[in-house]
């Protein structure tokens, strides 16, 4: 067994059904997950729901059902994408309101009030529940969350529990120094930078319990429960056993001297996760991440989606249509890995004819034709490599992007090798050497599949499946017209 590797996605609130962004997140965090799997790594992958918050209350008391019940049908829903998105097969899946999860949140909590860095206050603040959560004016648009600008900002006036986040400025900025790969990429790094040296505000970590009881409950104080992100955050080592399974917990998110937790988010949980949660950890003593990995927004026809504007994009509906590879390899190929991107209909089918049917499944059908019909059985050790610097190079940088156009230049060097060398012609007339021809063949798409198979696991498989049994499959890639 090769080391210890631990990748999270965030936890998505279950406020409404999963939406192609999250696919676009979980799917980038399964292809890393799948690739060290395939080195030999030991793979802790994990990921789940956020289930507590204001917002989700209000949503279950819009829909007139108790919030365990609302939350347990969404929580469901976003379940079934390990088998609609063909996730790793080992996937830990967490939910907030898991009695182990809000057990470790109190813990926590436990722990930073013994560091001294929660205390109460009566405070008046600015706050977005689209985010959950506080906004300074400078932060506001004509008076409105730039991220959800069709929900009014609301101001709220209460006592308190607060965590001194400006505490730990210092030590976070430290850290950064440090550790220069900590967020990726490096324009999001700087952002955060510039964030945490103007200071840091220490942030509200209760909501009083008559407003809102929706949350895991306060140590020691019947009247509050846990604002939300203090509670959401926790799951990333609540999953690992935390605090009692010491043992896993070291082995998968590290030591102090060796963090080993990353976490893959949205742009717009940057805050969050790279200063928020440091602070979090520094405070309870336990080790901060290692890496921070974030990307941008899909948007549609160029438009935040939204439902009011009609252009959500649903992604059962595209795997019912086009099938879970298409999907996975559209979001990883054409998707950018770390700007926002634009997302149509007829994007993804015009990626699909080209990439899929004309490229991999064409080439895929002439290549495992010639050998069914020359070769006497498979001429590919099922433990062949298929690494290369190129391809380390990009996995490491999480570059989804140039990992993929590192395949394509693989296909069409294939292509190409078929209409200049013309194996089909050459094996009736120079048998051995026509054979010698269809075996480099048939070995580089070999390759090319295992390449592909933390991108298209059902596809790659059926490739290397038939390459193993030299026998051609059905039609890969139908055409869409």
């Amino acid at each position: 067994m090769g080391k210890p590797f631990y990748l999270t996605t965030t936890l998505p609130y279950v406020n409404a059904d999963p939406h192609i962004g999250f696919a676009l997140e979980i799917v980038q965090a399964d292809a890393m997950a799948r690739y060290h799997a395939l080195l030999g790594d030991e793979v802790f992958f994990n990921t789940g729901t956020d289930e507590h918050g204001l917002k989700i209350w209000r949503k279950a008391q819009e829909e007139g059902k108790e919030p365990q019940v609302y939350v347990d049908e969404y929580a469901a829903k976003f379940r079934k994408l390990k088998e609609k998105l063909n996730l790793y097969e080992g996937l830990h899946f967490i939910r907030t309101t898991d009695p182990h999860h809000k057990a470790a949140a109190q813990e926590f909590w436990k722990r930073c009030e013994a560091a001294g860095d929660i205390y109460k206050k009566n405070y008046q603040v600015n706050y977005c529940v689209g985010c959950e959560l506080e906004k300074t004016d400078s932060e506001l648009v004509d008076g409105r969350c730039p991220i959800h600008p069709k929900m009014d900002i609301e101001h709220i006036s209460e006592e308190n529990y607060f965590f001194r986040w400006s505490k730990y400025q210092q030590k976070i900025l430290d850290e950064y120094i440090k550790n220069p790969q900590f967020v990726v990429p490096d324009f999001r790094f700087n952002e955060i930078k510039a964030f945490v040296e103007r200071g840091l505000e220490d942030f509200s970590i209760s909501r009083r319990k008559e407003k809102m009881p929706w949350g895991v409950p306060v140590p020691g104080d019947d009247e509050h429960v846990m604002y939300v992100w203090f509670d959401a955050l926790i799951n990333y080592i609540s999953t690992l056993g935390w605090p009692e399974d010491t043992a896993t917990f070291e082995k998968f998110w590290g030591t102090v001297s060796a963090p080993n937790g990353i976490q893959v988010a949205g742009k717009d949980n940057l805050r969050q996760q790279s200063a928020m949660w440091q602070a979090m950890l520094l405070s309870a003593g336990l080790p901060m991440s290692k890496q921070i990995v974030i990307h941008g927004f899909i948007t549609s026809g160029g438009q935040k989606m939204s439902k009011s504007l009609g252009n959500v994009i649903d992604p059962y509906a595209i795997v019912d249509e086009y099938g879970t590879d298409a999907l996975r390899y559209f979001l990883l190929r054409h998707i950018h890995s770390f700007e926002d991107s634009d997302f149509t209909m007829e994007r993804l089918k015009e990626a699909y004819n080209a990439d899929l049917v004309n490229g991999l499944g064409n080439l895929a059908s002439r290549i495992l034709k010639l050998s069914e019909t020359h070769l006497a059985g498979s001429p590919v050790s099922p433990d062949i490599s298929f690494e290369n610097a190129e391809l380390s190079e990009a996995i490491a940088a999480y570059d989804y992007n140039a990992y993929l156009s590192h395949v394509q230049m693989r296909i069409s060097g294939l292509n190409n090798y078929i209409t200049e060398q013309k194996p089909f012609s050459v094996v009736k007339e120079d048998e051995e050497k026509g054979k010698e021809q269809i075996t480099h063949l048939t070995t580089e798409l070999f390759k090319i599949a295992k390449i592909l198979e933390p991108i298209t696991p059902t596809v790659s498989k059926i490739i290397c499946d038939a390459i193993t049994t030299n026998k051609k499959p059905e039609n890969l890639f139908p055409r869409k017209e």
